[in-house]
C-alpha cells in the first residue's frame, strides 16, 4: 500500500525519480496523472502552502453565488497518496547538476523535473495599491481574502462610479476582469441601482477578448450594461483614501497620456509575472517565463525537465481549463523519457474561459492556439458564442467537483492526451 503524503523536514540532500515544483492545479493533476499511469513511481512535490485553492471560484464568491471556504482545501488533503510532499520553498535551480535548492539550505536532486509554481501576481507594481487592498472599496476577485469583500461592496454600493481593470498581458484567465464587472453589473439591474452606478472597463490591451468568435455577445453586455469601455489604459496608482485611480493611456503616436478618476468601488487586476525564483533561474527565457517546446511542453535546452500552468512561456490562455489538459500530456511525456511510455503525447493550446456575463448565464469560450475555437460539445447542444444557461451550469454545478474530484485524482475525462503528430505521417 503506498504511503500517505509526509513532510520532509531532515536538512540532507534527497533524490526523487520525478520531482514536481508546485502543488496547485498544475502540480497535483501531473502527480495524479503520473501515479495513475505508474503507481511505483518515486516523486517528490515541492510547495510550502498549507492550503490548496480553487481559483476559478473566486469570480462566483465576488458575486455571491459560491462561499469561500468552499473554494479551499488543506493541501495535505490533496496530494496524491504515494507522492512525498516537501514543504519547503524552492530558492533556485542547478539544471547541469539536477537540483532545486530549497531556501533552508537543502537541496534535491532528480531525474525528471516538473516546474509549475504558478505565477506572481504583483501588487507592488501598482503605486499605493497594496496599502489600501481590502479597504476604502479597492477589491480584488484574485485573492481568497478579498474576493468576499468585492460581493460586499457591490451588494453595498446604490450610486456613484465602479472602475474595473484590466494589465497588459500575460496573466491568468484573461476573462476574469470581465467576468467581475458583468456579474457586478447584473445584481446592480436586477436590483434597480445600475442607471445610478456608473460602471468603467479599463483595459490595457487593445481589445475586449481575445478571439474575435466571442466579442459580439460580449460586446452586447457592454451595451446592455452601458459600460463605459476604455482601451489602452493601464492603472498605475491608487489612492485609496481619496477615492482617486490614476491610468496611463497609450496614445497612437507612442506618447501616453496620464488620466485621474474617481471612484467608489475599484475593482484591480494587478499585473502578473513569474516568480522570482523562475525569473532569476536558467529555466527562464527573456521574458521570465518558463522556456518549453508549445506542443510537448518540454523544456527547450534542458531534455529532463518540462514545465506546464501559468508559468510556461506558451501562447495559450493562463487558465486551470488549460492545465486539465497539459497535466496528462506532461505525466505522459515525463514517462516517455523515463523509458516507461513508448510514445509522446502533444498539447494543442486548449484554454477554456467561462465568461459570466449574468448571473444565470455564460458565453463559454474554449480555443486552442492562435485562437481557433475548439468546441467540447456540439453546437445544437451549446453554443459557446452565446450566452447560456448550461454553460452557467456547468460552471457553478458541474466544474468544481470535476476539479476536486476528477482533475486532481487523474481522472482525465475529456482530457486524454492525444499522441504527437509527426511531420510527413499520417
Amino acid at each position: 500500500m503506498p504511503a500517505s503524503p509526509s513532510t520532509s523536514a531532515s536538512p540532507r540532500t534527497d533524490h526523487h525519480k520525478v520531482v514536481i515544483i508546485g502543488a496547485g492545479a498544475s502540480g497535483i493533476a501531473t502527480a495524479s496523472s503520473l501515479i495513475s499511469r505508474d503507481p511505483s513511481l518515486d516523486i517528490a512535490l515541492i510547495d510550502p502552502a498549507e492550503v490548496h485553492y480553487y481559483q476559478p471560484g473566486w469570480t462566483m464568491v465576488g458575486a455571491g453565488v459560491f462561499n469561500a471556504p468552499s473554494t479551499a482545501r488543506t493541501m495535505a488533503s490533496t496530494i496524491p497518496r504515494g507522492v512525498r510532499w516537501i514543504k519547503a520553498s524552492v530558492q533556485g535551480f542547478d539544471p547541469v547538476a539536477q537540483l532545486v535548492m530549497l531556501e533552508d539550505g537543502r537541496a534535491v536532486s532528480y531525474e525528471q523535473l516538473v516546474v509549475c509554481p504558478g505565477l506572481k501576481l504583483d501588487w507592488n507594481a501598482i503605486e499605493g495599491l497594496s496599502e489600501t487592498l481590502g479597504r476604502n472599496g479597492v477589491t480584488s476577485n484574485y485573492r481568497y481574502d478579498l474576493a468576499p469583500y468585492t460581493w460586499e461592496l457591490v451588494k453595498n454600493l446604490k450610486q456613484g462610479r465602479a472602475l474595473f481593470t484590466q494589465p497588459p498581458m500575460p496573466i491568468k484567465c484573461a476573462g476574469a476582469p470581465q467576468k467581475a464587472l458583468y456579474l457586478s453589473c447584473d445584481h446592480w439591474l436586477r436590483h434597480g441601482h445600475l442607471g445610478a452606478i456608473k460602471a468603467s472597463f479599463f483595459n490595457a490591451g487593445a481589445v475586449l477578448f481575445g478571439v474575435a468568435d466571442y466579442v459580439p455577445a460580449l460586446m452586447s453586455y457592454i451595451d446592455k450594461y452601458s459600460v463605459d469601455l476604455n482601451y489602452a489604459q493601464r492603472l498605475v496608482a491608487v489612492d485609496g483614501p481619496g477615492k482617486r485611480a490614476t491610468f496611463l493611456r497609450s496614445l497612437p503616436d507612442g506618447s501616453t497620456q496620464t488620466q485621474v478618476e474617481p471612484f467608489d468601488l475599484l475593482h484591480v487586476v494587478p499585473p502578473q509575472v513569474a516568480p522570482d525564483f523562475i525569473r532569476n533561474s536558467p529555466l527562464a527565457d527573456a521574458g521570465g517565463w518558463v522556456d518549453v517546446d508549445p506542443h510537448t511542453l518540454r523544456h527547450r535546452q534542458f531534455a529532463n525537465i518540462h514545465g506546464l500552468g501559468d508559468v510556461i512561456n506558451t501562447s495559450n490562455a493562463k487558465t486551470a481549463a488549460a492545465a486539465r489538459k497539459q497535466a496528462p500530456v506532461v505525466a505522459n511525456n515525463v514517462l516517455v523519457a523515463l523509458g516507461r511510455l513508448p510514445a509522446l503525447a502533444h498539447y494543442d493550446g486548449y484554454g477554456s474561459c467561462p465568461l459570466t456575463v449574468e448571473r444565470g448565464k455564460i458565453v463559454l469560450a474554449e480555443f486552442t492556439y492562435g485562437g481557433k475555437v475548439a468546441p467540447s460539445f456540439p453546437r445544437w447542444l451549446l453554443d459557446g458564442r452565446q450566452p447560456t444557461r448550461l454553460a452557467w451550469l456547468l460552471k457553478a454545478r458541474i466544474l468544481p467537483p470535476l476539479y476536486w474530484r476528477g482533475m486532481l485524482k487523474g481522472r482525465e475525462w475529456l482530457a486524454k492526451p492525444q499522441p504527437m503528430v509527426i511531420e510527413g505521417q499520417q
